[in-house]
């Protein structure tokens, strides 16, 4: 097992699954439990890299898959790496790809050798290997780089699941031995469906290879939420407190807060930024969405009491006019507002566990809901 410093746990209260801790990477610490905003092209849509410092993001996530498609690794690589090219100086995770290629289930064929499948872009065909994909992701230079695995969706036969949870293993063998770059950190991704038995047999499997951290892959694929943390809670009991546990695609505002209570350090998701291009802002209470007319003459902003620049500065009137005139500013300001949202809300989460008051932060966190 590995016993590097790549995460340091602070305040971990007896009987109580959830901690706070640091993971030290190449280009800087992050605390935790932390939320990633998701930048699939090297970009965090509508927002830029001051705007993410601003409103506290430790580190993005990126995708290796996408990257390699448009505009190439070569391209990447020649301007400095990932960091220089986007002109970010945070840490950054890449995923290796294998929720895309579960997307693409029409369009791609899995072996032992890897992932043969047809880009969404051109229909040209590209192969992934497990060595191939850490290759890439060296070559980006990603403070944080994912195995190749293999997502079921659900529900999906056990013969699938085993069989992925099979070639996940294999996969991710041959990824700790192609690793070239120490620097860098490299998760395993934790598979087996919806199946308890099969999840305890990837988590073992992979807790055998010296990894930094594991992740806990193939869930929000539509199984229902209780279900959902029981794989989480199944990973997390086997999982090592002295490693990092990272829940993949994750998720809504309750979803952060009832992982983190389960004991996962790290998260990511589309929904802040989504949503936001869709017209939905979070808030305390609850989300609203700013097309309902009955924000037409709302001078409020969208959270009193927020601090985001969003909510310094323009009111739910103005903010529903910009979306309903499709003007472009309108993206960028409910972005800020939701990314700010939830970079607070992991840091209400971290304080509270610091405390001691986890539990009753939690209890307030669901009855301000009840209100709205």
């Amino acid at each position: 097992m590995n016993s590097n410093q790549t995460f340091e746990v602070f305040v971990s209260p007896e009987g109580a699954p959830y901690r706070t801790g640091q993971l030290n990477l190449l280009h800087g610490t992050v605390k935790t439990p932390c939320f990633m905003p998701v930048g699939t092209l090297a970009s965090v849509k509508a927002v830029s890299p001051d705007e993410l410092e601003e409103v506290g993001a430790q580190m993005i996530l990126s995708n290796a898959y996408h990257l390699y498609l448009r505009p190439g690794v070569e391209v990447v690589d020649a301007l400095g790496g990932l960091h220089s090219f986007m002109g970010w100086t945070r840490p950054i995770l890449t995923d290796s790809g294998g929720f895309q290629v579960y997307s693409l289930a029409s369009m791609r064929k899995i072996t032992e050798e890897g992932v043969l499948f047809r880009s969404h872009l051109d229909g040209s065909y590209h192969e992934f290997t497990p060595e191939k994909v850490v290759a890439i992701q060296e070559s980006l230079g990603s403070d944080i780089m994912m195995c190749l695995d293999w997502c079921v969706g659900y529900p999906a036969p056990y013969e699938e699941v085993e069989e992925a949870v099979r070639i996940t293993s294999l996969w991710a063998r041959r990824s700790i031995a192609s690793r070239k770059r120490d620097d860098l950190k490299l998760f395993a991704i934790v598979q087996g469906g919806m199946d308890r038995a099969l999840r305890k047999r990837s988590a073992e499997e992979l807790l055998e290879l010296p990894f930094d951290g594991y992740a806990i892959g193939g869930l929000s694929v539509g199984e229902p939420h209780e279900l959902m943390l029981e794989m989480v809670e199944e990973v997390v009991s086997i999982v090592p407190r002295s490693l990092p546990r990272y829940l993949m695609g994750v998720g809504m505002p309750e979803d952060l807060v009832e992982a983190v209570r389960r004991g996962v350090d790290m998260f990511d998701c589309v929904i802040p930024t989504r949503n936001a291009r869709n017209g939905m802002a979070f808030t305390a209470t609850g989300s609203i969405n700013i097309k309902n007319a009955q924000f037409e003459r709302d001078p409020s902003p969208i959270e009193p009491g927020c601090h985001c620049y969003t909510c310094k500065r323009f009111s739910r009137a103005y903010l529903r006019h910009l979306y309903k005139a499709r003007e472009l500013l309108v993206y960028r300001l409910l972005t800020i507002h939701n990314i700010y949202y939830y970079m607070r809300l992991m840091e209400a989460m971290r304080t509270n566990i610091e405390r001691g008051t986890f539990e009753e932060f939690r209890r307030e966190f669901y009855g301000m809901r009840q209100v709205s």
